[in-house]
């Protein structure tokens, strides 16, 4: 199972619904822990996957780089010993979401991208300015990846190995494109045919309790054993 989280903040506005509050993403990541699940970052989760010791481990990913990854969601991760991917949009780091239209929330700096980075969490590629990829030429699909992966390997130090679509939008273009930019996997959110370059997700927010999480996790694996 791959969770899909955004920013983790105390908010008055979210019309997007990307925020979770930090008292509901603790008890969140209580939850987890207490079935004897453990939370880990993309590229831990499909290296364990492929040597058949997946079993009791979930995907934890942030998307868009958000400076409260930093400041809020890390201090609980580490302290319940779990992993994570952040995906960065390498265009605005340390500057904040323009491609929204809702609240303006800051971006992580560089700092705080190498801090993430040698604390153990996975920094992984969101493109460079979050466009969504089927609306772009191919001169700007392959800038999206490429140059953003550079950036990110220039910020952190670590090489950048993983993707995640921008509004969750790919099609078979899009994702070839991806896989001959030699990204090892790619984050997409509810893919027609799912691949390694087109891993679906579970969107977590404010409004998942025990209840809807237990939901969605009976959910992912019907949907999977469905599939083998």
């Amino acid at each position: 199972m791959v969770l899909m989280y955004h920013s983790i903040d105390h908010y008055d506005d979210d019309p997007h619904l990307v925020t979770v509050s930090p008292p509901r993403f603790e008890r969140q990541m209580a939850w987890l822990r207490a079935r004897g699940l453990r939370g880990v970052g993309m590229a831990e989760l499909l290296a364990e996957h492929a040597g058949g010791r997946a079993r009791g481990l979930v995907g934890l990913t942030f998307d868009d780089g958000y400076a409260d990854f930093a400041t809020r969601a890390l201090p609980v991760l580490v302290r319940y010993g779990f992993g994570a991917t952040v995906f960065a949009v390498s265009g605005r780091v340390g500057s904040y979401n323009a491609w929204d239209d809702g609240p303006r929330k800051p971006l992580m700096t560089a700092e705080q991208l190498r801090t993430v980075a040698d604390t153990g969490m996975e920094v992984a590629s969101h493109g460079r300015h979050h466009v969504p990829l089927p609306d772009v030429d191919d001169t700007e699909l392959r800038e999206e990846l490429e140059e953003s992966r550079a950036d990110l390997e220039d910020i952190t130090g670590r090489q950048v190995t993983g993707f995640a679509y921008p509004y969750g939008r790919a099609a078979a273009r899009e994702i070839d494109a991806v896989r001959a930019a030699g990204y090892d996997y790619a984050c997409h959110i509810r893919p027609d045919e799912p691949s390694r370059h087109a891993l679906g997700r579970a969107y977590i927010g404010e409004r998942d309790g025990s209840l809807r999480l237990r939901a969605k996790l009976v959910r992912h694996q019907m949907l999977w054993r469905s599939r083998m």
